[in-house]
């Protein structure tokens, strides 16, 4: 939910299927689409009507769910979870949820399927809620402390993409430390990366931060080094779409970057990570696989024209192509902590050894 409540997911009535705000009008108009089966769901997920690891589990677990109610059988079960993990093959969330939904199912009667996968895909969006929730709690402990060393002023956050309440179910993954210390009234200030090309912080992060009145700035994705060069960055922090077993981070586009211009200017770098979001069974970053998308999305960009209409202009030369990889990791020795449910705990293999037993479910 957002601060004031609100889910970017929610249950049509009678169980008839899902409504989801479709985050391609952000922020320029909020939209509502409602998906009652498991294509249309896949369809979404892959269109990027919503987007954010944890929601696009929570998402796909009731695809699955709804594809049930038409075909209960294992050939179905294994059908319908194949199309929906095809969708993004980099946010683990998603294997991880509807591996979760098959291992509930799976041992049933075809005819009690569907009623329990729909069950099974509540509690993960409840526990996305609750997660994100204690996420929240023990960064706001770490933003505290950081704020205690620099009193009398603001404290000064960078973030990249959008890891918020649009992202989750609720509350959003580095954003509910955020929420957290701008309702307790600790003084805090956001850096907001614009994160091309799909430009989410621009979109949706600075509309998120604005509704809930938190002070920020949008800058551009080449700022952020110069803003940590001139002493006007306190920490960053960012979600993740994949955790590897060693601490590897994988998240969005320019993460790296941001880890590295951190290290060099002694910023500290958390990731804000629920343990749906790591992989144990990934030894190292470098094994990821990383989404590449459509050339278009750098070549072209959409924007609000003066008459209203959300239009799409180009802003290469004809012709030109590109190249659109959606992800990069940043490695473990770059992160300064993994702000989970369970704690802050370091990036390394020793850590997260003793985090894996408490992963609910695993991914298939």
């Amino acid at each position: 939910m957002a601060p004031g409540g609100e889910r970017p997911l929610r249950e049509l009535a009678e169980r008839d299927g899902i409504e989801i705000i479709d985050q391609r009008a952000l922020p320029h108009r909020l939209t509502w689409g409602a998906l009652r089966d498991a294509e249309a769901v896949a369809d979404a997920i892959a269109q990027m009507w919503l987007r954010g690891a944890p929601l696009i589990g929570a998402a796909a677990a009731y695809g699955l769910a709804l594809a049930l109610r038409r075909d209960a059988g294992d050939a179905g079960l294994a059908l319908a979870a194949a199309r929906l993990a095809a969708t993004r093959p980099t946010a683990v969330n998603l294997a991880w949820a509807l591996g979760r939904v098959r291992r509930r199912v799976q041992p049933l009667p075809p005819a009690e399927r569907a009623a329990a996968a729909w069950a099974e895909a509540g509690r993960i969006a409840e526990e996305d809620v609750a997660t994100n929730g204690a996420i929240g709690e023990h960064g706001l402990v770490l933003l505290r402390e950081i704020a205690a060393r620099r009193p009398g002023r603001p404290l000064r956050v960078l973030t990249h993409c959008n890891a918020g309440w649009l992202a989750t179910v609720g509350w959003g993954t580095a954003t509910a430390p955020i929420y957290k210390a701008h309702a307790a009234g600790l003084p805090i200030e956001v850096w907001v990366d614009e994160t091309r090309p799909r430009n989410q912080g621009a979109s949706l992060t600075a509309w998120e931060l604005a509704r809930a009145g938190v002070p920020h700035r949008l800058v551009a994705d080449n700022a952020g080094g110069h803003l940590m060069q001139r002493g006007e960055v306190d920490l960053v922090i960012v979600g993740c779409d994949r955790v590897a077993a060693n601490g590897d981070v994988c998240n969005k586009i320019g993460t790296y970057l941001k880890a590295l211009a951190a290290r060099d200017n002694g910023v500290p770098f958390y990731v804000a990570m629920p343990l749906s979001t790591f992989d144990p069974g990934l030894p190292g970053g470098d094994a990821t696989p990383i989404e590449e998308r459509s050339a278009r999305e750098v070549t072209h960009i959409a924007g609000l024209a003066e008459d209203g209409r959300i239009v799409e202009v180009a802003l290469a030369p004809e012709g030109t192509d590109a190249a659109n990889p959606a992800f990069d990791v940043t490695p473990a020795r770059l992160v300064s902590g993994l702000v989970t449910e369970r704690g802050v705990f370091a990036a390394n293999a020793q850590a997260l050894g003793a985090l894996a037993g408490a992963r609910t479910g695993e991914a298939t």
